[in-house]
């Protein structure tokens, strides 16, 4: 799992680096299927930045979480079981979150 977790935080190093240019496809294409995923109603489970607003023990603030994307555009918060390491990692990486948040203002 520790594994999975660090190439995760560097994948888009990794293919920055295999493809040689800079990451500018993937945002576009990302951005491009969510827009899809709205118009045609397709109910697409997707990874996004959302407003929390008690999920995970969060609120008032985005947090990136899957998201059910429709019509409706982001139609549901899917909240996944996580252990407590798990759990640990999103309150700390939540606390980054304010703290920056806290610097901006």
């Amino acid at each position: 799992m520790d594994a999975i977790v660090d190439r995760t935080r560097k994948g888009g190093g990794e293919l920055v680096n295999l493809l040689g240019v800079s990451a500018w496809y993937a945002p576009g294409a990302a951005a491009g299927s969510m827009v899809e995923a709205i118009l045609k109603d397709k109910k697409l489970v997707v990874p996004c930045s959302a407003y929390l607003e008690g999920e995970y023990g969060l609120k008032d603030m985005y947090f990136g979480v899957y998201c059910k994307l429709s019509r409706k555009g982001l139609e549901t918060i899917l909240e996944i079981p996580l252990d407590s390491k798990e759990r640990e990692m999103v309150e700390k990486s939540a606390a980054l979150i304010r703290e920056t948040m806290k610097a901006l203002k």
